[in-house]
């Protein structure tokens, strides 16, 4: 259906929704949204109505940061954070907040996270059936209806602690409307012709932390991917789209720990450690592990890169994904702190990655 679709009542939608599962019940949410031209919160908010603990959805009210620092009393949990080409999810107990305006931090052995509350406009608690019975969870969504992040309880979750946040965050509106606020248009990047490329490869040449690197395109008015193309090889080297397959192999062949960064514009979840399942199923590669799921769509990759930053610790390298948007996918590193170099044996595999490639051609 048109993605332009408009639907007279939320009942409509609900029932053009509850057609397609019917139709097709292993069908996803999100993928159930593109169908219909709606929003995936527009598609949870014709749900809004029952109680979670019976089964229904929700409205939550914010901050939305006093329910991230609430987190932490729930235990064990799942957090997720996709975008339209990868999805991360790690188990563990989410750490305290440190919070500066509206950006939040999350440091722990399993839960990492960078926390952009800027666009978060709705948050919903959520019961889903699921094979192994009912699931739920804590969704929150953009002025557009896009996730930006869910936390899903496990069977290790504090339920009573779980239904007491529900109720301390449930909001007075428990309408099934949902008006999508208008979205932002992408900028453009700037035609090469008009980047002072010298300028550009001597910045880089001068960084001292990986997070100077954001500075640097934004002094250069550079798109990230831009700027691989235009540092030249020195810092960044174009690769075959399997670099991340052949990369988390080898990780995993080697028991080598990595740091794998996934995010959109409200959130960036980090994985930290080792990968050792992984498993291709049609254009997902997926990894399927206890703690640590990633699921990643192979034929979303318009471009791999390996890049080079320099640091007062030394380079840190990274592999990089990009989509058909220009938009980044993933990023992929050597398991690393500030104040460190990176470990030399994932220097060694992620520049092997361009040797081959090499040896390809």
């Amino acid at each position: 259906m048109s993605a332009s679709q408009t639907f007279a009542t939320p009942q409509a939608l609900a029932q053009q929704w509850s057609a397609l599962r019917e139709a097709e019940p292993a069908l996803r949410i999100r993928d159930a949204a593109r169908r219909l031209g709606v929003s995936e919160a527009a598609l949870l908010a014709t749900r809004v109505g029952t109680p979670v603990a019976a089964g229904g959805v929700e409205r939550l009210k914010g901050p939305w940061s006093d329910i991230i620092a609430a987190v932490p009393g729930l235990g064990d949990v799942m957090a997720l954070t996709r975008n339209d080409s990868v999805v991360h999810e790690r188990h563990g107990t989410y750490g305290e907040l440190g919070l500066q305006g509206h950006v939040g931090l999350i440091v722990g052995e399993d839960i990492d996270l960078r926390i952009f509350f800027g666009p978060w406009a709705h948050g919903f608690a959520v019961a889903e059936e699921t094979k192994a019975g009912l699931r739920q969870s804590l969704q929150f969504f953009d002025g557009q209806g896009n996730a930006v992040h869910k936390i899903y309880a496990t069977n290790h979750t504090d339920a009573a602690a779980f239904a007491a946040l529900v109720a301390r965050f449930r909001n007075d509106d428990q309408s099934t409307d949902f008006a999508a606020l208008p979205g932002k248009e992408a900028e453009a990047p700037r035609p090469d012709a008009e980047i002072d490329i010298a300028s550009l490869r001597e910045g880089w040449t001068n960084l001292r932390d990986t997070h100077d690197f954001f500075g640097l395109l934004r002094q250069h008015k550079v798109a990230r991917e831009q700027a691989f193309r235009l540092a030249g090889p020195r810092f960044a080297q174009r690769l075959g789209n399997d670099a991340a397959r052949r990369m988390l192999e080898a990780a995993a062949a080697r028991e080598l720990p990595i740091m794998v960064f996934v995010g959109n514009h409200g959130m960036i979840q980090i994985h930290t450690g080792p990968v050792k399942k992984l498993v291709p199923t049609g254009p997902w590669f997926n990894v399927l592990d206890p703690l640590f799921n990633l699921h990643l769509r192979e034929d979303a990759i318009a471009s791999s890169w390996l890049v080079r930053k320099p640091s007062v610790d030394g380079t840190v390298t990274s592999v990089e994904l990009f989509d058909t948007k220009g938009e980044l996918i993933v990023s992929f590193f050597g398991k690393r702190k500030p104040g460190q170099p990176e470990l030399e044996p994932w220097r060694d595999l992620a520049e092997a990655l361009v040797d081959s490639d090499k040896a390809a051609a």
